[in-house]
């Protein structure tokens, strides 16, 4: 698979997998694009199997902790498929094709890209083995991280070695981990009624979680005075926008923004 090939193929995959990143990263210049795109059907294919509604978590922590193993080598894509074996009928495009997205990262920023997936695995494999029964704020903490604050930690490491952009890792963490929050909030009812699973601490209500949400973005409304570079800051400036906004419609009731809504915050944030 030639660049452009892959180029287009995977924005295609991206953009059915998440319309929300495949905007912005239309905003990268060429190696930050195939970075970043790499990086995020990487961790979509990962993110598929721990959220996979017809696997066993045990299951789930045997593939993903064999997985991890693979990252911190040269991919051994026959091992991986062995892996994923009998499982492997009920996986979706993305995450069978590893391998192809991990061959198409630019040699440079490969290691990012796997030292990342390797840490991503691990952490969705202990979670998913508890059952992600989330009982204090440090519970939070942790499971916020390895889902949202790790791809935070991995784009400011990219933003610096492709670019020179240098950012504050905990306030790169408080990105992730605000756009995250603000999807707990939106899907906790359905998490609950669909897979049984609650990511609110012990005695919080919705109270705490609005501020949790709130007080990582605006750690991540910190990060981006950072950020110099036009098409980094358009990256990172469209989905936080929609955060923002969005946590401002469920305090106001409402489920979700409207497609009007986020078809005005895309032309928003390029005209800033």
């Amino acid at each position: 698979m030639n660049e452009k090939t892959f180029t287009k193929d995977a924005l295609s995959v991206l953009k059915e997998t998440s319309r929300t990143f495949y905007i912005p990263i239309t905003f990268l210049q060429r190696e930050l694009k195939n970075t970043v795109t790499s990086a995020y059907l990487v961790f979509r294919a990962i993110d598929e199997i721990e959220d996979h509604e017809e696997l066993d978590n045990e299951l789930k922590y045997t593939i993903l902790m064999q997985i991890s193993e693979l990252f911190k080598q040269p991919f051994n894509n026959e091992e991986y498929l062995r892996i994923l074996g009998p499982i492997k009928d009920c996986l979706p495009e993305v995450t069978l094709r590893l391998e192809e997205w991990l061959q198409a990262c630019p040699k440079d920023t490969l290691s990012f890209v796997m030292n990342a997936a390797c840490e991503m695995a691990v952490g969705m494999a202990k979670w998913a083995k508890a059952n992600w029964q989330i009982r204090t704020r440090e519970d939070l903490d942790d499971y916020t991280y390895y889902v949202a604050g790790l791809v935070g930690v991995l784009l400011s490491n990219i933003w610096e070695y492709c670019a020179g952009v240098k950012t504050d890792r905990e306030l790169a963490i408080g990105y992730g981990r605000g756009l995250q929050a603000v999807n707990i909030l939106r899907n906790e009812k359905e998490d609950l009624d669909e897979r049984g699973v609650s990511f609110v601490p012990d005695g919080w209500t919705r109270k705490e979680l609005f501020e949790y949400a709130e007080e990582n973005l605006a750690k991540a409304d910190e990060y981006m005075k950072s950020l110099n570079k036009r098409s980094i800051i358009l990256f990172c400036r469209l989905p936080l926008a929609l955060a923002h906004k969005t946590l401002k419609a469920l305090k106001e009731g409402r489920e979700k923004i409207t497609r009007a809504e986020v078809e005005q915050t895309v032309e928003e944030v390029q005209v800033k």
